[in-house]
């Protein structure tokens, strides 16, 4: 399972990352978010050497979510030398999100 972060670990964790990390921004009550949780788990097991997977509570983290404008979730957003890349909103196969994220590895 992806390693939760918080506004306090956020820079060491993600922004300061030497690999690319993608961000799952998710919540409790989401139906879309729980549905995208196995293939972000997959995504982290198969890329796992390449590639950092963390999640963010948006309902705990309102102000990350601020931060990088989440209007509705799940928003996936890849950082890649402390800059978002690439950012998903809503939910997609494996593979099409594979491929987004590939290019950047």
């Amino acid at each position: 399972m992806a390693q939760a972060v918080t506004s306090a670990s956020f820079q060491k964790t993600v922004l300061d990352s030497k690999q690319p990390v993608l961000v799952d921004f998710w919540a409790v009550w989401c139906g879309p978010c729980k549905v995208l949780d196995p293939i972000v788990d997959e995504l982290g097991k198969s890329l796992g050497d390449k590639l950092g997977v963390v999640k963010v509570n948006v309902d705990e983290e309102p102000e990350l979510s601020q931060r990088f404008t989440v209007m509705s979730i799940p928003t996936l957003i890849l950082f890649k030398d402390g800059q978002p890349v690439e950012t998903v909103i809503g939910v997609l196969p494996k593979p099409e999100l594979e491929a987004k994220i590939k290019p950047y590895l």
